[in-house]
C-alpha cells in the first residue's frame, strides 16, 4: 500500500492529484502516526526527516510531484530498476518511459518536441538508456542526434499491436511501449541518405504550404530531409531564391 505523510501542504496535493489521476489506491496520514500494517512505501517531503523503518521511503520535491510518483508507482510494482525510453519515431513520434518493467509515462509529440521531451525524462535517470525503432529513418536519424544518452536501434517489425474498438490513436504509444522492451544495436548516429521518395514527400509538403502552390528544388528537399532546414526556412530561401 502506497502511503501519503507529510505537513508539507504543497507536496502532500501534488503528490495525491498525481496518484488519484492514475487510479493508483493509497491512504494518508500524518508523519507522527503509526503507518498501517499493509503499507510497502511511504511518500514524504523532500525537506522532511521523518524517516519510517520496513518500508520504502519516496522523497517528493514542491511543485515537482511527478519524478516521485513514478518512482513509487514502480517500487509497487516491482518495476525498481533502470530507466528506459523507447520512441516509435514518425511524424508525431510515441514514446514510452519504462522504470524496470514498469511504464511510468507516456507521450505522442510533433516530431520537433521529441528529443526535447526524452531529455527532459531522462534528466534525473541514473544509467538511463533510450531504445528507438528503425522506422521513419530520417525523423530517427534527427532524434538520436539530438539526445545524449546511449541509443540502442531496434527492429520494430511487429511492435505495433493490434487496436480494437476505442484504442485509435495509441499504436504508437504501444509501439514505443514494446520497443523500450526489446534490446538493439547500439549506435551514435544514423548516416542515412534521403530517399527519391522522401524527398518527393517533402516537396509536396512545401507545395502544400506555400503561398503560390510551388515546391522546393530536390536541395532544399534534401536539406530538409537530413534536418539542415525547417520547411519553412526552406520556403522562405527558395521564395528569394537562395539554396545555399
Amino acid at each position: 500500500m502506497i502511503v501519503v505523510a507529510t505537513e508539507d501542504f504543497e507536496v502532500y496535493h501534488g503528490v495525491v492529484q498525481e496518484l488519484r489521476e492514475r487510479g493508483v489506491t493509497f491512504t494518508t496520514v500524518e508523519p507522527d502516526e503509526d503507518l498501517p500494517d499493509e503499507a510497502t512505501v511511504v511518500v514524504t517531503a523532500s525537506d522532511e526527516e521523518w524517516s519510517p523503518t520496513g518500508v520504502e521511503v519516496v522523497r517528493a520535491d514542491p511543485g515537482e510531484p511527478r519524478p516521485a510518483v513514478d518512482e513509487v508507482v514502480a517500487v509497487l510494482r516491482g518495476g525498481g530498476g533502470r530507466t528506459v525510453v523507447g520512441i516509435d519515431p514518425g511524424e508525431r513520434p510515441g514514446i514510452a518511459v519504462l522504470s524496470g518493467d514498469a511504464v511510468v509515462a507516456a507521450f505522442q509529440v510533433p516530431e520537433e518536441e521529441a528529443a526535447v521531451t526524452v531529455r527532459r525524462e531522462v534528466e534525473d535517470a541514473v544509467d538511463p538508456l533510450v531504445r528507438i525503432g528503425d522506422g521513419a529513418r530520417l525523423v530517427g536519424a534527427r532524434i538520436v542526434d539530438e539526445i545524449d544518452v546511449p541509443v540502442e536501434l531496434v527492429d520494430e517489425t511487429g511492435t505495433t499491436p493490434y487496436l480494437g474498438s476505442g484504442a485509435r490513436g495509441m499504436g504508437d504509444v504501444l509501439a514505443a511501449v514494446n520497443i523500450a522492451r526489446i534490446e538493439g544495436e547500439e549506435i551514435e548516429s544514423r548516416d542515412v541518405e534521403p530517399t527519391p521518395g522522401e524527398l518527393t514527400r517533402i516537396k509536396d509538403r512545401s507545395r502544400e504550404a506555400s503561398e503560390g502552390n510551388r515546391a522546393i528544388d530536390e536541395e532544399l528537399a534534401r536539406r530538409v530531409a537530413l534536418g539542415e532546414l525547417t520547411l519553412e526556412e526552406a520556403l522562405e530561401r527558395h521564395r528569394g531564391g537562395d539554396d545555399d
